[in-house]
């Protein structure tokens, strides 16, 4: 019963809120068909705002991000807060989400970070959903603490406050301040030498300030891209591996993902890379607690007078004397949290409003300018022969004129967008047909008209049954 209810309802809203959208318009008015079907969440009717996009949060998100969605266009409600339904797309941080969490009308999924650990993202590809990250959002706030790891792990500042808290105690601090204070020596970076594996937004980031701070500065970086290229320092060597970059090193810094399985990542710092430290070299690891191996670590640390440097938790080396660890402090700044969230508010409209894809971990990169005069139409399919010619011959048989298109793809996910003329349409155009015929081709997952109404023009095909 609710959703018939609520099925009216909105109906009546959308009605009046497209007539408004005509009347600000010279473009010919859409004729869509909207909310058939039962949903598998269809939200409170109460606080359903028509001709809005809603924007599901998880956890905390930063205010200055989220100012990024006008109140005009966009209702943002946040989980446990508010009363959350029809949510169009989803931004969350460290909350780690379900399928069960997924509405079918959710068309995005965003983290304010650049690691998707917490995201299904395997099934949203099934499903027909981008997820998007935000790299280099966070890059100077980790860079700052990883030089501030490698200045703690030249000295041990940590032990000597920890000293001065127990000699203050016994009220012997000002008697002993100068006595011991040779107990906690350290060395200098300056002319010595950082190995920066993964030469990203964080890894060139860190090996620019190195250099600046007068050190030398090697790296390793398989997959280094022309845009990190640019931004590394001048001077700096880059090695075959690993293996090669860390030999020298005095301080070494990781700053790769954590990919699972079958040549991933995962303890990738082991016995064979370990082996080939120096005696006293500092490892900081800012990047994954999985990437190494604490058993050979702790060989490591327990045969030399190396350091190691993180903010992930390790069971076995909580308590090493030559271990730092922090808590998970790398993207804890306002600033960081600030601007990943504006990144992912930012990347979400753009695909919400123009179907452009930027950031995302498991959809293609696609972009197409706008043409005046014209209707964008979006479809999600799986990457196999011969869609887009069945896409734009039902187009074509329906009397639309497609004006330009791109069509993208990426593993097992392909996807259109496609620019409908509007010339020659004084009053209506109907995409009633067209779209559904375009939803219930086989491999087709989702299609959206964007047509200037907010939350509307999305058809999905789920198991063979058509929702709009």
């Amino acid at each position: 019963m609710l959703g018939r209810i609520s099925t009216t309802h909105i109906r009546r809203q959308t009605s009046a809120l497209r007539n408004t959208v005509r009347a600000l318009s010279d473009k010919p008015d859409v004729e869509l068909e909207n909310y058939r079907s039962e949903w598998k969440t269809y939200g409170d009717i109460e606080n359903y705002t028509p001709g809005k996009f809603t924007i599901q949060t998880f956890n905390k998100i930063s205010p200055e991000g989220l100012k990024r969605f006008g109140s005009a266009e966009y209702n943002v409600r946040a989980t446990g807060e508010d009363k959350v339904g029809n949510a169009h797309a989803v931004l969350l941080r460290s909350h780690k989400l379900q399928e069960s969490e997924i509405m079918h009308t959710v068309r995005a999924i965003a983290r304010c970070g650049a690691g998707t650990n917490n995201v299904p993202v395997a099934r949203c590809s099934e499903l027909g959903i981008p997820v998007f990250n935000t790299p280099g959002a966070n890059a100077n706030a980790v860079k700052e603490l990883v030089l501030a790891g490698m200045f703690l792990g030249s000295r041990r500042v940590i032990d000597g406050i920890n000293h001065m808290k127990h000699l203050g105690s016994q009220g012997l601090a000002k008697e002993r301040v100068e006595k011991d204070k040779s107990m906690f020596g350290g060395r200098e970076i300056t002319g010595k030498t950082l190995a920066v594996i993964g030469l990203g937004h964080i890894g060139a980031s860190t090996a620019r300030d190195a250099a600046a701070l007068g050190m030398t500065v090697t790296g390793f970086d398989p997959g280094l891209s022309i845009d990190s290229a640019l931004k590394l320092p001048d001077g700096i060597e880059l090695k075959d591996s690993i293996s090669a970059a860390v030999s020298t090193a005095d301080y070494i810094s990781i700053n790769i993902p954590y990919i699972k399985g079958e040549n991933g990542t995962h303890g990738i710092i082991g016995k064979d890379v370990v082996k080939q430290f120096k005696s006293d070299a500092v490892f900081l690891n800012f990047a994954r607690g999985e990437l190494v191996d604490s058993e050979a670590m702790k060989e490591f640390l327990d045969n030399g007078d190396g350091r190691y440097v993180t903010d992930f938790p390790d069971d076995l080396l909580w308590d090493h004397k030559n271990a730092l660890i922090f808590p998970h402090l790398g993207a804890s700044t306002e600033e960081a949290e600030d601007a990943a969230a504006a990144m992912a508010a930012d990347t979400i409209k753009s695909y919400l409003e123009n179907g452009t894809i930027k950031n995302s971990v498991n959809f293609p990169a696609t972009a197409l300018p706008r043409l005046e005069g014209s209707i964008r139409m979006t479809v999600i399919n799986k990457n196999q022969p011969g869609m887009l010619a069945s896409i734009t011959e039902i187009i074509g048989e329906s009397g639309l004129n497609v004006l330009q298109q791109v069509n993208q793809s990426r593993g097992d996910v392909a996807y259109n967008v496609l620019d409908i003329d509007t010339t020659g349409f004084s009053d209506v155009i109907s995409f009633k047909m067209v779209q559904e015929k375009i939803t219930m081709l086989e491999g087709v997952m989702s299609s959206r008209i964007l047509y200037g109404l907010p939350g509307t023009g999305y058809a999905k095909n789920v198991e063979g049954k058509y929702f709009v």
